[in-house]
């Protein structure tokens, strides 16, 4: 399962790519407003620092100028993917940029008929959105493990994004139910990697090398340096 940040602040993005592990991006028009007045600049530069997919958000729901909007946001860069709301004027959008061999991903998607519509409609991804049902006590899981299992045996190859993501667990849930991607904001990304024992076990070894460096003789360079 790819990793993704849910933002559009450049220096986020920047340390998720410096750990190695961040497989892309997906922004939206509110992320982008916190971050930047300027749109087309902070799209371009996010995309020059991800290698991986960046979801670039469309605005209104007239078909044919999502189509028209698709058509600019798919050539930006290589790695831009337009994000289409899952409406009927979205998926008549969907399928005519997909057809053109553009990569859509279905966004705000709170329902199994909703995945299968995109996945018909060609969508590249699917994105079902965990934790705003989990805010009006709907199982938002649940929904992602539908969407998984329907894909699974459908043989659909629209990729699922979980996307939402309120806390570590949905991530490992997320992987479990299979999904191909989770998206999530940098707070959930950072808490990935902690945990108090790591914390505890690498000071006691960091105290344990101090005191016991002068005593081992000829070292590397870089560990003279720790």
């Amino acid at each position: 399962m790819k990793l993704f940040l849910d933002t559009a602040s450049l220096e986020e993005i920047r340390e998720g790519v410096r750990w190695g592990v961040l497989g892309g991006v997906t922004t939206n028009p509110t992320l982008i407003g916190k971050e930047s007045s300027d749109f087309l600049p902070r799209v371009k530069e996010i995309c020059s620092i991800v290698d991986g997919d960046v979801s670039i958000e469309t605005v209104g729901d007239d078909t044919d100028n999502l189509i028209r909007q698709g058509r600019e946001i798919a050539q930006i860069a290589d790695n831009a993917v337009v994000k289409v709301a899952t409406t009927p004027n979205g998926l008549g959008a969907t399928r005519a940029l997909t057809d053109e061999g553009i990569k859509v991903n279905m966004t705000l998607n709170f329902s199994a008929t909703q995945a299968i519509l995109t996945a018909e409609a060609g969508a590249y991804i699917v994105s079902p959105f965990l934790g705003r049902l989990d805010d009006i006590a709907t199982d938002g899981l649940r929904l992602l493990s539908d969407i998984c299992e329907i894909y699974a045996v459908q043989g659909y190859t629209t990729k699922v994004l979980a996307a939402s993501l309120r806390h570590p667990l949905h991530v490992v849930e997320a992987a479990r139910m299979g999904a191909d991607i989770a998206t999530m904001p940098f707070k959930v990304f950072e808490s990935l990697v902690k945990h108090p024992l790591t914390d505890a076990g690498f000071k006691r070894f960091s105290d344990d090398w101090k005191e016991a460096m002068p005593h081992l003789g000829e070292l590397l360079p870089s560990m003279q340096e720790a």
